[in-house]
């Protein structure tokens, strides 16, 4: 059975992403729900995939569900549709795109198949992630910690803590032209 890695950016700034595996007979509603997943997004909004070319023009339209606007084509319907169906090209893209008032867009792009999965994962799952994902509404959920905060707690780097005062710094230099170096 064939897993497909795609890695699937933030459009806004490509140095977020996440690379998410998932089986060729997957459909794709299991994209869809592990890439919110993996963005830390709800499932509350409107979605659809469009299949892109190397350009990231879009190309047909695979929608949750059949939205009031006019299609130049029928839409495929994403728990009808399989992800290898879809497979066109070895470097296969499609665009994502999400809550449509808010217009959030991700560009996916197949970066590797295997030919067999790994017995101990649960598909479709996600495999890397890279930078601090876009906040959905404005702050950040409670799922993930605010990561200027984290690194103040692991240093406690607040006003007055021990190895942060100024005593002793000017002694640091005068003892450097002690030892034998020339003071200008």
């Amino acid at each position: 059975m064939a897993v497909l890695k795609f890695r699937v950016y933030f459009e806004e700034d490509d140095s977020v992403y996440r690379d998410v595996a998932i089986k060729h007979n997957q459909n794709f509603v299991d994209l869809h729900r592990i890439i919110l997943k993996a963005f830390e997004f709800d499932n509350k909004h409107q979605a659809t995939f469009y299949r892109s070319n190397d350009n990231w023009q879009k190309g047909r339209e695979i929608s949750l569900e059949k939205y009031d606007k006019s299609y130049q084509a029928p839409p495929l319907l994403m728990d009808e549709t399989l992800i290898g169906s879809e497979i066109k090209d070895p470097n296969q893209k499609f665009i994502y795109q999400y809550d449509f008032v808010k217009g959030w867009s991700f560009l996916v792009e197949l970066i590797s198949v295997q030919k067999e999965d790994f017995q101990k994962l649960d598909y479709p799952v996600v495999v890397r992630s890279e930078g601090i994902p876009p906040s959905q509404y404005g702050t950040k959920g409670s799922g993930q910690k605010n990561a200027i905060s984290e690194v103040e707690e692991k240093y406690d780097l607040t006003e007055g803590a021990d190895g942060f005062g100024e005593e002793g710094d000017e002694d640091l230099f005068d003892g450097m032209a002690a030892e034998g170096e020339e003071e200008f």
